[in-house]
């Protein structure tokens, strides 16, 4: 076995007895003896909580290279009352990747990360949860790539916006085809968590018969991550308009990504953001 995955294992079985230590029996529906040596349950107890063997989880404490299941772990993590920072823990230690989850975090967004983004003045800003969904945003992005507010939960979605949208088409125009390709492999990299969930799945499908181009693309299961760099826009009324885009993850809500679009000083870009939003453009 590498160093590694013996230090990961070692890992793994120090965290479920620490884990194991700090349930009371009365916590967990268990009779209390008063005769325990150790705090905690006992690894017989923590088995039958997770209706595994015990036997097998045994095994575990004891930092052997046996295959486990999402399932099991998610039994475990019951069992073991684990919060959401801790369970995630134990997948990374045990399967070296988060879990799946089918029901995705609520998206409400801090009034200080709204504050944040509105605070961007001219810079268009906007915030994405892993299904690609804008979930908030301020006056400049709003200005710049559409009105979210009266737009429904499916056409905020950037990604079928991106295919099915004659404006985004229009507005990217030269790069419609790498903006395109790159959000559908930030897309298909996100699917990887939730394969078979009935909202990607509705969503692929209806992009499927919307999008030609949609089609002849997934296939190929391209992924990325990151933000895109440099983007040109092309506004009906300011004109063609030139950024730098920077992205990344709110730390107390990492299932939401937030974006910032620069003003470059190309095209005179700043000054007529400044103009647009002022109302003169």
């Amino acid at each position: 076995m590498e160093a590694s995955s013996k230090e990961r294992l070692q890992e793994l079985a120090q965290f479920l007895r620490t884990r194991r230590a700090r349930i009371r029996p009365e916590q967990a529906g268990l009779p209390g003896d008063g005769r325990r040596r150790t705090p905690g349950l006992r690894r017989g107890e923590v088995a039958m909580l997770a209706g595994i063997s015990a036997d097998w989880y045994t095994w575990l404490e004891q930092a052997r290279p046996i295959q486990v299941s999402a399932q099991v772990l998610e039994s475990l993590s019951r069992a073991l009352e684990l919060d959401s920072d801790e369970r995630k823990h134990l997948f990374l230690l045990a399967l070296q990747q988060l879990p799946a989850d089918s029901a995705l975090p609520e998206n409400s967004v801090p009034p200080l990360l709204q504050a944040f983004l509105d605070g961007q003045g001219t810079n268009p800003a906007y915030v994405t949860d892993p299904r690609l969904n804008i979930v908030a945003w301020n006056k400049a992005a709003s200005t710049i790539y559409g009105d979210y507010e009266r737009m429904s939960p499916r056409e905020r979605n950037s990604l079928w916006r991106t295919f099915t949208s004659p404006y985004v088409r229009e507005m990217l125009r030269e790069n419609w085809e790498n903006h395109a390709r790159h959000r559908l492999a930030h897309f298909r990299a996100n699917y990887g968590q939730f394969p078979g969930d009935p909202w990607w799945m509705e969503l692929i499908g209806d992009l499927s018969r919307a999008s030609a181009e949609f089609r002849e693309w997934w296939p190929m299961h391209d992924v990325l991550n990151g933000p895109e760099g440099r983007k040109i826009n092309h506004h009906p009324t300011a004109g063609r308009l030139v950024f730098d885009q920077i992205s990344f993850l709110v730390s107390d809500a990492p299932h939401l990504t937030v974006t910032i679009n620069l003003p470059a000083n190309e095209d005179d870009t700043p000054s007529k953001l400044a103009r647009l939003l002022s109302g003169e453009a």
